[in-house]
């Protein structure tokens, strides 16, 4: 990764739609270099995959919880994909602190949110969870480089 590298990345988070034209415009190079480094990016695994960037409250997802999650008896691991499996669910951390695990989830209802929670506690190993429900989102945007 250089200089050139992370400013494709840049114009990518900008716009993914951009052609490879417009990027090496963008970023001073050749579009045979764009293609060349976006390829090698995508097989190093550096870029995933591309996605649209949603607003989800106007989606109805007006609901966004943090959950905290207590497993016991070191099967922290499979709780988080047991977790992750749901399509609610934006982000499972393995954390430090007094919790093991940290869950960021989006739902449309309280309902959803309820059978949420009653179904990570019905996870076997799980002991406890703390939820927080977010009153006000500041920024929410996990694209950096």
């Amino acid at each position: 990764m250089d200089e050139i590298d992370y400013r494709i990345l840049e114009e990518l988070l900008k716009d993914s739609r951009q052609s490879f034209r417009e990027i090496a415009r963008n970023v001073g190079v050749a579009t045979g270099t764009v293609l060349a480094r976006i390829k090698n990016m995508e097989k190093e695994g550096i870029i995933k995959g591309y996605t649209a960037s949603l607003d989800h409250e106007k989606l109805g997802y007006e609901l966004t919880v943090v959950v905290e999650i207590t497993v016991s008896k070191g099967k922290l691991l499979e709780v988080d994909r047991e977790i992750a499996k749901n399509p609610n669910v934006c982000a499972v951390y393995d954390i430090t602190g007094l919790t093991d695990a940290i869950v960021v989830a989006k739902f449309k209802t309280r309902e959803e949110l309820s059978k949420f929670t009653k179904s990570i506690l019905a996870i076997p190993y799980v002991e406890r969870t703390n939820t927080h429900l977010v009153l006000t989102t500041i920024k929410e945007d996990f694209r950096l480089i």
